[in-house]
């Protein structure tokens, strides 16, 4: 107890003080990342791979297109099935992409991204993140859904493959061909599609949820109906 007459005011405002001075860890809040989407492959019907895969390292970023129209997006399922059936029979053991993406910006998982892609032209895939817009660029404009879930796919692969939004690229820079089509490859030529993955990166990056069994297939029925 303090002696009488002194007042406790002094202890009070000591304690107080020493309080409020004492340092409050900083905390750090992370970026939320974009949940992105993907139908697995038996929700759009792949059938199984022919052959074993062989392996190798993304490095890069390459962008395709399907050099085909597409005008209704009820087509989209049946059309990556029309594919994968055309390139094993050409031999390949699986679709040639890693990822397929509609004009509704819907993703579909393809062959595995641990396995080089295919080509008709004459560069090597081996190397090359492959994914490939449904649609002839060169004919119609892309959507932007579609060029949406494309950026966020480059975004997620950036940090999954740990290449950069630099490496960004369109098949015509490695081969003789238009694609991925003139509407697209001017967002890669410009640079809009690199500065819009780098962003999403440093905004929280993206997240694959993939979609499985009973909800990829209710998923694909309503994109066919």
């Amino acid at each position: 107890p303090a002696p009488s007459g002194t007042s406790t005011t002094t202890a009070t405002s000591s304690t107080v003080s020493s309080a409020a001075t004492t340092p409050v860890a900083a905390t750090t809040v992370a970026p939320p990342q974009v949940v992105l989407p993907v139908i697995e492959r038996q929700g759009w019907g792949a059938r199984t791979a022919t052959a074993d895969f062989e392996s190798h390292v993304i490095e890069r970023l390459t962008v395709h297109h399907t050099a085909v129209e597409l005008l209704d997006d009820r087509e989209a399922p049946a059309r990556l099935r029309g594919h994968q059936r055309f390139h094993q029979d050409q031999g390949w053991p699986d679709i040639a992409y890693h990822f397929a993406i509609d004009r509704a910006g819907n993703v579909y998982e393809a062959r595995p991204t641990s396995a080089p892609g295919d080509t008709f032209t004459n560069y090597d895939p081996a190397g090359h993140f492959l994914p490939v817009l449904e649609g002839d660029y060169d004919q119609q404009e892309p959507s932007e859904p579609q060029i949406e879930s494309l950026v966020l796919l480059l975004a997620w692969a950036v940090a999954e493959f740990d290449v950069a939004p630099a490496t960004v690229g369109g098949h015509r820079d490695y081969a003789a061909t238009s694609c991925p089509g003139d509407q697209v490859y001017a967002l890669i030529a410009d640079g809009s599609i690199q500065r819009r993955v780098a962003d999403r990166v440093e905004s929280g990056g993206v997240e694959l949820s993939f979609l499985r069994g009973d909800d990829a297939l209710a998923i694909v029925d309503g994109i066919e109906a």
